[in-house]
């Protein structure tokens, strides 16, 4: 495990899950912010932000988690929990409004507002919720072998 900042602990084959979760929570809070007195952003300048992040860095994120990381996890426990269910719809929800933002010319600043709320709970259960039980519940060397198969920055 590797200790990082704030005293949460993370296994190496994780963090550059997590790091990826470090620049999505500064997106979240350029969302959250735009359209008000205390965005430095305009509304363009955060789409543009947001295109550069999804494409295809934030699709292949949410692939890893889908595809390798909790295949992996139902190897070793029941994929039927609640936390689980709520992350996977959480990513089609996300999916969607990243979908109706990046594809309008329509200024749509509510929509990106609840996208950055949405985006920082969903980010801040996966380090505080999923990650930890996904740790607790696969063998070390299991934890090891998924560093090959996940993207660094």
């Amino acid at each position: 495990m590797v200790k990082r900042k704030k005293g949460i602990e993370r296994h190496e084959s994780l963090i550059s899950l997590s790091h990826h979760h470090h620049h999505a929570l500064f997106l979240a809070l350029n969302l959250r912010k735009v359209g008000t007195e205390k965005s430095k952003y305009s509304p363009e300048e955060v789409k543009a932000e947001l295109r550069q992040f999804w494409e295809p860095g934030g699709q292949q994120h949410f692939r890893e988690e889908e595809e390798i990381l909790l295949p992996v996890y139902a190897q070793h426990q029941s994929i039927e929990q609640p936390e689980i269910t709520e992350m996977l719809l959480e990513h089609v929800k996300i999916r969607s409004m990243i979908m109706q933002i990046l594809e309008t010319e329509n200024e749509i600043i509510p929509l990106m507002n609840d996208l950055g709320v949405q985006l920082d709970a969903h980010i801040r259960k996966e380090e505080r919720v999923i990650f930890p039980m996904i740790e607790k519940a696969l063998p070390e060397h299991i934890l090891k072998s998924l560093e090959q198969y996940l993207h660094k920055d």
